[in-house]
């Protein structure tokens, strides 16, 4: 068969099916039309896991250790503020199993130290409070 065979004669098809679309106009005020195309970076993601990883994504899941990452901060922030004994006591019981959680998750997950984790949420702290100033 001339044309590359089967394939050949299915690019062919498709082609022509775009090429009548477009003169339809049904390609027409799409949305994002005109504007570049947002490109996630997944080079850290195993090529093998990324189609999971944007399934999982894209349908609002959030990874455990993320999560933790959000309640340590939020739980740190509660005891600056709290003036309660008891309470302070009882968010920092919270904040030590979490803090424990996390380091189990990243000891299971090969992680090594999450000293990166700390030094990461300071600079974030730093630069929100140096925003809050100006």
């Amino acid at each position: 068969m001339q044309g590359g065979g089967y394939g050949g004669l299915f690019s062919q098809l498709v082609e022509e099916r775009i090429a009548e679309a477009r003169r339809k106009g049904e390609f027409d005020n799409l949305q994002g039309a005109g504007k570049p195309l947002e490109l996630e970076d997944l080079s850290h993601i195993p090529e093998e896991l990324r189609v999971g990883y944007k399934l999982l994504k894209n349908s609002g899941y959030v990874p455990e250790e993320v999560q933790l990452a959000k309640e340590l901060i939020a739980l740190q922030d509660l005891i600056a503020m709290c003036e309660q004994d008891d309470e302070r006591r009882k968010l920092s019981k919270q904040l030590s199993e979490k803090r424990l959680r996390l380091r189990l998750l990243g000891e299971q997950r090969g992680w090594g130290s999450l000293a990166a984790f700390g030094q990461y949420e300071k600079q974030i702290r730093e630069r929100l409070e140096g925003a809050d100033q100006t």
